[in-house]
């Protein structure tokens, strides 16, 4: 049997509440929009489908909205909370329960592979992604989760506007170095729309929910993923160019030229038209890439 949880401030006093006794408010700058929802609480942490025997990592707690459902249901909680006051207000108010962990840190440099393996299992990740952050989150998520060996799934709330590209396919206006990335390494789903009113402060925006799984083997093979994510990254980096002359900067026209013709794409297309097959042909066309403009990163 569990242990009792405690009573949290967060279950009597609205988040309004809270912040203001402690002379506090959302930080405009962090993306700070805290979720009051418990109906969409409910449903994000039923969406995780975690048990008794997971390790949940919980990016941005903020009051703990999440936090004291998911421990309710998992084994152990990482909180990850980079806002040292409200770090501080998390573990005053859930410090006691059995099997949270309160971490100070920035989810963009947190070390999802040394947690999963002091768990001795592979974690699942929950969180609100800050707008301003979502992007090199996702990728941190994505690039860490190793085939499902460190996160076997992630449960997150997006703008609605980024689950869509994460999501689009070639030919669309929203397909983009984003998409390609996140669907060469895991599968996604939209599981439902979150509207402004479930937010403290209540953002201008509709946000999403959506499902993450690691795919056990990227969705098109390639040679060296660090070139791959290089050639993607430059592609989309003048969209609106065709490929012979977007990817001149990777190595020379010449070595652009040969590394379309070897992979069989025509030269004339644009980036948002290839796949992500294509797209791993035309990185494995291409020999050790010269350019230092784009790193192994995304």
């Amino acid at each position: 049997m569990r242990a009792a949880r405690p009573s949290l401030s967060g279950s009597r006093r609205s988040t309004r509440e809270i912040l203001e006794s402690h002379g506090l408010r959302a930080k405009k700058s962090w993306g700070q929009n805290f979720l009051v929802d418990a109906q969409v609480q409910e449903r994000i942490v039923a969406a995780a489908s975690v048990g008794s025997d997971d390790v949940v990592v919980e990016i941005g707690a903020g009051l703990g909205a999440l936090t004291r459902r998911l421990v309710a249901h998992a084994g152990q909680v990482i909180a990850i909370e980079h806002d040292a006051e409200l770090a501080t207000l998390l573990e005053q108010d859930l410090g006691s329960c059995p099997g949270l962990r309160v971490e100070r840190v920035d989810a963009l440099v947190f070390d999802f592979a040394a947690a999963a393996l002091a768990a001795g299992r592979p974690l699942v990740v929950v969180g609100n992604l800050p707008y301003q952050i979502t992007s090199p989150l996702l990728f941190a998520i994505t690039d860490a989760a190793q085939g499902g060996r460190v996160i076997a799934r992630a449960i997150l709330m997006v703008q609605k506007e980024f689950a869509q590209r994460m999501l689009a396919g070639p030919g669309s206006k929203v397909y983009g170095r984003l998409s390609v990335m996140v669907q060469q390494q895991a599968e996604g789903e939209i599981l439902f729309a979150v509207g402004p009113g479930a937010f403290h402060p209540r953002p201008s925006i509709t946000s999403t929910v959506l499902r993450l799984r690691p795919r056990l083997t990227p969705l098109a093979p390639v040679r060296d993923p660090a070139r791959f994510a290089q050639v993607v990254k430059q592609a989309f980096a003048t969209r609106r160019k065709m490929l012979r002359r977007a990817l001149e900067p990777l190595a020379g026209a010449e070595a652009a030229a040969r590394a379309l013709v070897l992979s069989e794409i025509q030269g004339t297309r644009r980036a948002e038209e290839l796949s992500v097959a294509e797209f791993a042909r035309l990185a494995d066309a291409f020999g050790p890439l010269r350019t230092a403009l784009a790193g192994p990163g995304k």
